[in-house]
């Protein structure tokens, strides 16, 4: 595998952080104050966000522990995984509503499929079967999103869908 000199320069300088958040929980766990939570949310919501580190959901919708479900990954993106997740917690853990949660600056919003598929196939000799699911507007992507949630059939409760986009340089959510 190639690099690319930031690439490498990055990797040269990489520090594991398992044994530190390890030795962090030990600390947590010594004040740990939510057992005894119940399974299902709440607030009965569900929320698909991007797993961008600058976005602590439970910080920026002012929640606490127990209140929603949180599903994650790169962009936010509505996949047939989040699907399966939403559909196990509505029919099982008594979620009625979704919020999206989009972002500004959002990582796939510099890299297209044809990009990283082709460097990915001449790298390793083989496509990835997935979708990278990348785009240039967070506010379209989240109608998207919306949209593809609203045609599924596997979801029982759509009346209670919205979706936002959060501004990474200011903490606000504007409402799609």
């Amino acid at each position: 595998m190639d690099l690319d000199p930031a690439t490498a320069a990055d990797a040269a300088s990489f520090t594991p952080s398992a044994d530190e958040f390890v030795r962090r929980n030990n600390e947590y766990a010594e004040h740990f104050a939510h057992g005894g939570l119940p399974v299902q949310p709440a607030r009965h919501v569900a929320i698909v966000a991007c797993m961008d580190s600058r976005m602590p959901i439970f910080q920026i919708l002012g929640m606490e522990y127990g209140e929603a479900h949180v599903i994650r990954n790169a962009g936010g993106v509505i996949t047939d995984d989040v699907i399966r997740s939403l559909t196990l917690s509505q029919r099982y853990l008594g979620t009625r509503e979704i919020i999206l949660m989009h972002h500004t600056d959002c990582g796939l919003q510099r890299v297209t499929e044809d990009q990283l598929k082709s460097e990915l196939e001449a790298e390793l000799g083989i496509k990835p079967w997935w979708s990278v699911e990348s785009f240039t507007d967070p506010y379209a992507d989240t109608r998207q999103s919306i949209e593809r949630l609203k045609l599924t059939p596997f979801l029982p409760f759509k009346e209670h869908i919205r979706g936002f986009v959060y501004d990474v340089d200011t903490g606000r959510l504007d409402e799609v």
